[in-house]
């Protein structure tokens, strides 16, 4: 490709986005690149702080049991509060829990603290998809999420390096240098960011307000979190179930960040272009494929015997996680009302808190029990019964329906104080053509969305 080429192909990417997205991006990727501690806290706590490998399993039990927990909270904070009072909160609660869990000594404290840590660095997340899906046009949010997901991957890339080096120096300065750039986040948010729920009019405000009950009662999207939930455990299995594998097998901690490091790479490297292919694709296909490669792509691991082979399969699985990510949270935002949201992200990213809970302790039983080819087989098990699921649940959208656009339609929003209030949509809610065909089928690319 010349340069030329590279250039526009670039311009298209990036451009016709609002300005608000690119600060949430922004706040994003800063978030991500200070993301230290998830990385050492398990090598700080037996390495520097002497506690067994059993006590650091527990804290990191309890830190991804406070996603799980505060997903679900941060959803309806996100509904009822506003995307930006949430993201506030969120952010400031991190930034102090995070440098607080640096000072502290007793192990009954340091639990309590990553039980807090995790509870509130999870809860940014219903907040910032609901206000990216607010402020970003529906031809675009594809674009946007996939943009969103390159940035959490660059700054995670980039973090997992740096931690190494910080962690030689200080672990405390580890946990401060966290606490004061998540702090730099939420001033970002404070001085950038205006709210962007959408105002209800006279008549949607009598009407019943979006409530956990009715995401629960709303089969359709409970089936899409429930295979969201399985295609999570299999992504998961790139750090609870391949490095345990590759130690069994007799492969070094060296080799595997070798391997694991090639999911960044390529993440950093193919997330956009491959965006630009799939973002005006039909979402069935892509959310079948993406779930069968995944599957498939751990279940090949069974053959591998050396770093260059398991490279191969991490290759393979990379590529279904880059089109899934994007894919998936799009769809999400097609099922959700625009006024119910954030309860919708949360249950949605819940689903990827709680296979974080579960994939260990599945990996570890299987692994000791029957051995590592039978997680690989599992896996490319799982992966087909979650391509088949997302097939006949497309299949059965009802064409003349959806439950995320309006009759109206959304404008297109140059900011996110310019964007309209919303009807509330049901099951029974007429849909625009525009919707339907990113449901339903490809839909042509507009002339706006380069």
């Amino acid at each position: 490709m010349s340069s030329a080429a590279l250039r526009r192909a670039v311009r298209e990417t990036v451009s016709g986005l609002p300005r608000e997205f690119w600060w949430l991006w922004t706040s994003t990727l800063v978030n991500r690149l200070g993301a230290f501690v998830a990385t050492f806290l398990a090598l700080y706590l037996t390495l520097d702080r002497g506690y067994s490998a059993t006590y650091a399993g527990l804290v990191a039990a309890l830190h991804g049991l406070g996603g799980v927990i505060s997903s679900l909270g941060a959803g309806v904070m996100t509904d009822r509060l506003g995307r930006r009072p949430t993201l506030l909160i969120a952010q400031a609660s991190t930034a102090l829990s995070v440098a607080l869990l640096g000072f502290v000594r007793d192990p009954v404290a340091i639990a309590a603290v990553a039980f807090l840590v995790g509870m509130a660095s999870n809860a940014s997340r219903p907040a910032v998809q609901a206000m990216m899906a607010d402020i970003v046009r529906p031809e675009d949010r594809v674009r946007a999420f996939s943009l969103n997901y390159w940035a959490i991957n660059l700054g995670f890339a980039v973090s997992s390096m740096a931690a190494g080096f910080i962690a030689e120096t200080s672990y405390l300065a580890g946990f401060l240098i966290e606490a004061a750039m998540t702090m730099a986040c939420a001033i970002l948010v404070f001085v950038k960011l205006p709210e962007s729920r959408p105002e209800r009019t006279a008549a949607q405000k009598a009407e019943p307000e979006t409530g956990l009950g009715t995401v629960l009662r709303d089969g359709r999207f409970m089936s899409v979190v429930g295979l969201s939930f399985l295609v999570a455990l299999i992504f998961q299995q790139g750090s609870v179930g391949l490095p345990v594998a590759m130690g069994e097998a007799g492969f070094t901690p060296a080799e595997y960040g070798m391997a694991i490091a090639v999911n960044g790479v390529l993440i950093v490297a193919l997330q956009i272009p491959v965006t630009r292919f799939i973002q005006h694709r039909d979402p069935r296909r892509l959310l079948v494929v993406s779930s069968v490669l995944a599957g498939y792509g751990f279940g090949l691991t069974a053959f591998a015997g050396s770093v260059a082979v398991i490279a191969l399969t991490v290759c393979v699985w990379t590529l279904a996680e880059i089109v899934n990510a994007p894919t998936q949270t799009g769809i999400v935002v097609r099922l959700s009302p625009v006024h119910g949201r954030g309860r919708y992200q949360g249950m949605y990213t819940m689903s990827w808190s709680v296979a974080a809970l579960v994939a260990p302790l599945m990996s570890g039983y299987v692994i000791d029990r029957y051995g590592a080819q039978w997680l690989w087989a599992m896996c490319a098990a799982v992966g087909t019964v979650a391509g088949l699921g997302y097939g006949l649940l497309m299949r059965r959208l009802p064409e003349e329906e959806t439950a995320a656009e309006t009759a109206g339609g959304e404008a297109p929003t140059g900011s996110a104080a310019s964007v309209p209030a919303e009807a509330p949509t049901g099951s029974a809610a007429p849909a625009p053509a525009e919707a339907l065909d990113e449901i339903g089928g490809t839909r042509p690319s507009p002339s706006s969305a380069g």
